[in-house]
């Protein structure tokens, strides 16, 4: 399977390729490059073996946007597949106008929101901070665009995945 990674919105994204073996073992290539991994899933996180590297991965999220906490730190990175990619375009989401929502990557507690309905917003602009597991997590717009609804208020708790706020 083709994965597309990317960990900002004006980075191009990475081609992933994952191929189980018939032994269970994992044949991955990264932008062309084999890479040894090994993978294990350790309750709600995984160990990774990267190139005999160990990572240890938290996942917050739903894909194609997800929190990843790695030795505690978080980044966020946008994850697809062929199929999600091909079944975007085939519905006409492939960018540009219509209406986005803003979803929260995570359970948590919304600490701030920074905008308002009718507020003209760039690409990158902060929208909301939402604090998880004590870290403060600045959500940013994908794209232009104005603030149609906002749907969430300073001191909400909200689950992972939760309508926040509505772009047009």
């Amino acid at each position: 399977m083709r994965y597309f990674v990317s960990f900002a919105e004006d980075q191009d994204a990475v081609e992933i390729d994952v191929k189980e073996l018939p032994s269970g073992e994992l044949e991955v290539r990264a932008a062309g490059a084999r890479v040894d991994v090994d993978v294990e899933v350790v309750g709600r996180a995984l160990s990774l073996r990267i190139d005999g590297r160990v990572v240890d991965l938290t996942v917050e999220g739903t894909p194609p946007d997800l929190g990843v906490v790695a030795s505690g730190h978080r980044s966020y990175v946008r994850v697809e597949s062929d199929r999600q990619r091909a079944a975007a375009a085939a519905a006409g989401h492939g960018g540009g106008g219509g209406e986005e929502i803003v979803r929260s990557p995570m359970p948590g507690r919304v600490v701030r929101v920074l905008v308002a309905a009718g507020d003209t917003v760039e690409a990158g602009q902060g929208l909301v901070v939402i604090e998880a597991m004590k870290m403060e997590n600045e959500l940013r717009s994908k794209r232009a665009g104005r603030v149609a609804e906002v749907l969430v208020a300073a001191g909400a708790a909200v689950e992972g995945n939760a309508k926040l706020l509505k772009i047009v």
